[in-house]
């Protein structure tokens, strides 16, 4: 069995970042051992929304994600020419939304990962998703609709923001925001995984998030 190749779309969590901080709780010197206490806000770095973020539907929360919505088939949609601000329509998904299937996912490669230090242009000027994609992915069934900025809609305009997650989190849409390293991913369909931290009640949560480039085969030997 060949070993799997795995990329890694998961941006490191910092001190610098929005809501990650972090003090010493035990060291090696005085205690024997190094932890940290750790306070993330719950929609840091790369992390996942849950029903409850915006009061949708059943108000699922995030431990009661189910493990299939954690893992499934995906693609990217190369939407790398967007403009600052810009918003995403059905058609700038290309040939992957002529190729999708339900259940699959789709990521969105806006290239804005690269902005992550940047908050004038990564959280302000972020591409968005439009009502019309939106509810194209609720009626194709996409299990998981991830994005490299920070939200899926425009963080300064609440009508906006409230709206395009309440159609993707009520029609069974998972959000997956702050993806990074699209731009490893390849044309053809790949194995996505986003693993939210299971806070029990929570709105959402930081998620480890990769991409799986060789397909799995375990022997039954």
């Amino acid at each position: 069995m060949s070993k799997p190749t795995l990329v890694d779309l998961t941006m490191t969590l910092t001190p610098e970042m929005r809501g990650v901080s972090w003090e010493p709780a035990r060291t090696i010197e005085k205690d024997g051992w190094n932890a940290r206490s750790l306070h993330l806000y719950s929609h840091c770095g790369t992390h996942m929304d849950a029903p409850l973020h915006f009061g949708c539907g059943d108000q699922a929360t995030i431990d009661q994600t189910p493990l299939e919505t954690c893992l499934s088939v995906a693609r990217v949609a190369d939407i790398s020419g967007i403009q600052p601000a810009g918003l995403i329509e059905i058609s700038d998904l290309g040939d992957v939304a002529d190729r999708h299937q339900p259940g699959q996912s789709i990521l969105l490669k806006t290239g804005w990962s690269a902005f992550a230090n940047d908050a004038g242009i990564y959280r302000d000027r972020l591409p968005r998703v439009s009502e019309s994609l939106a509810q194209w992915c609720v009626e194709s069934k996409v299990c998981v609709l991830g994005v490299e900025p920070p939200s899926v809609a425009d963080v300064n305009n609440r009508p906006e923001l409230t709206k395009i997650h309440e159609i993707l989190l009520s029609g069974g849409v998972t959000i997956v925001e702050g993806l990074t390293n699209l731009d490893q991913l390849p044309d053809e369909s790949f194995l996505f995984g986003a693993m939210p931290l299971k806070v029990l009640g929570g709105d959402g949560a930081p998620c480890r998030a990769f991409a799986s480039l060789t397909d799995l085969y375990i022997s039954p030997n």
